[in-house]
């Protein structure tokens, strides 16, 4: 595995609309004694809302942690239908998805909500996970580096530094979610390296260094270990392998 010796991997399971709450403990309770030798990385698992509380009670006392897929940039109000921050912190997340893609296609998320959403998740104390990808056609037009630098730059505007501790990147090409399709390891590391380079510009080297970058879109057992090999990458967002036991354990014990 490469990375860097500061960033511990990470590696989260969005489940998606996927799993009823018993359904859910039933994949915890599988997948735990499976990913327990691996002391040395990090273990997320993201259900649905309904599900968050059962997954919670499941993993207390593990090594395993829980976090959300989405939440409302408000700490209360007239929001019918919407999850706050502090809600999630209540029932046990550590962890948040911010700005994935299935949420700006299909909900209508923009940067200027992302980041509004980025900035409730880091006010409550949770750990973001920020997406950022391209579309197939982005890519094919080559401006690539020019979306995913629009869309970190949006995300973390009115943010210092010292606001993102506990900041984690996310790289999902659009076009390998759910796909079967795979962005090439080295594709993966040079679109990486470039946000970190982008940190690094932006917020010094130490955050930069210090900032988990993870990939995400149609990570598998077969994937992962070219996909870890690299630089830059610190871990994966994955999502349909993440709802077989055994196979995101193979992804965790890689």
């Amino acid at each position: 595995m490469a990375g860097s010796a500061e960033r511990t991997p990470i590696i989260a399971g969005n489940w998606k609309m996927h799993k009823t709450p018993l359904e859910a403990e039933e994949l915890v309770r599988a997948l735990l004694p499976q990913v327990a030798p691996a002391g040395d990385r990090e273990v997320v698992r993201c259900p649905p809302f309904p599900a968050l509380a059962a997954v919670v009670a499941a993993c207390r006392g593990t090594r395993v942690a829980v976090g959300a897929q989405n939440l409302h940039w408000e700490r209360e109000g007239a929001f019918t239908g919407e999850v706050s921050a502090p809600m999630l912190v209540a029932v046990g997340c550590r962890y948040v998805i911010v700005g994935h893609s299935e949420r700006r296609q299909y909900c209508g998320e923009d940067d200027w909500l992302v980041n509004r959403k980025l900035k409730a998740a880091l006010a409550a104390g949770l750990r973001p996970i920020l997406c950022v990808g391209e579309t197939l056609a982005q890519r094919e037009l080559g401006i690539t580096e020019a979306v995913c630098a629009i869309q970190l730059k949006s995300a973390l505007a009115g943010l210092a530094a010292g606001d993102l501790e506990p900041l984690v990147i996310a790289y999902e090409p659009v076009w390998a979610i759910g796909t079967g399709r795979t962005a090439s390891a080295s594709d993966a590391q040079e679109v990486i390296a470039f946000l970190r380079s982008l940190l690094a510009r932006d917020y010094g080297t130490a955050l930069a260094q210090q900032v988990p970058i993870l990939y995400g879109g149609s990570v598998k057992p077969e994937n992962i270990g070219a996909l870890m090999a690299q630089a830059d990458i610190d871990g994966a967002l994955v999502g349909g392998a993440s709802l077989d036991a055994a196979s995101f354990a193979a992804i965790v014990n890689f």
